[in-house]
């Protein structure tokens, strides 16, 4: 069964910096899009970050110039770097990977379990 495994959240102080892990495993054909959202207390699920097979990132707004999306595809994981962290950027995380688990199969959406991020002084 395929899964996503998070890691790299934590508590750390406004300013500082924290990079977020997400490896696919599984029966996995093929990996498409991957990327991050956040979940706010009381909120929506909201994009943070994508990445398309071919390098090309997207990021919300709100992150723009603080953090970075890649991605290894030898290791089936994508990362967030996470700089210059605010308290409004406390949040569960969650990534998202679209993937095809046969030849010309459909691509599917899986996501990560969440990690919480917290940054407060």
């Amino acid at each position: 069964q395929e899964q996503l495994v998070e890691s790299g959240g934590g508590l750390v102080q406004p300013g500082g910096s924290l990079r977020l892990s997400c490896a696919a495993s599984g029966s996995i054909f093929e990996i498409n899009d991957m990327g991050w959202y956040y979940q706010a207390p009381g909120k929506e699920r909201e994009l943070v970050a994508t990445i398309t097979s071919g390098g090309i990132t997207s990021y919300a707004d709100s992150v723009k110039g603080r953090f970075t999306i890649s991605r290894d595809n030898a290791k089936n994981t994508v990362y967030l770097q996470m700089n210059s962290l605010k308290p409004e950027d406390t949040a569960v995380y969650y990534c998202r990977v679209l993937i095809r688990k046969w030849y010309n199969g459909p691509y599917v959406p899986i996501w990560g379990q969440g990690t919480q991020v917290t940054v407060s002084s």
